[in-house]
């Protein structure tokens, strides 16, 4: 009976451990790996950039969001 309390009581203390330490850590280590990631890709390619304006359909021309401003 005291070796089955005492895999229970170990068996508890990796269970504190697993879900203490390590599934935060790794959570932890995750995000930072993709942020890393991330920052070391654009500083390679450079920052992401706006997406183009491009028609709805293709016989639709592209309209300039400030072309009814008049120009001096």
């Amino acid at each position: 009976m005291d070796k089955l309390a005492r895999r229970r009581r170990l068996e508890l203390h990796v269970l504190v451990a697993l879900t203490l330490v390590l599934a935060p850590a790794l959570a932890i280590a995750t995000v930072g790996s993709y942020g890393l990631s991330v920052w070391l890709y654009q500083m390679v390619a450079g920052p992401p950039k706006a997406p183009r304006a491009t028609p709805v359909s293709p016989t639709e021309p592209i309209v300039n969001p400030t072309s009814h401003i008049e120009k001096p």
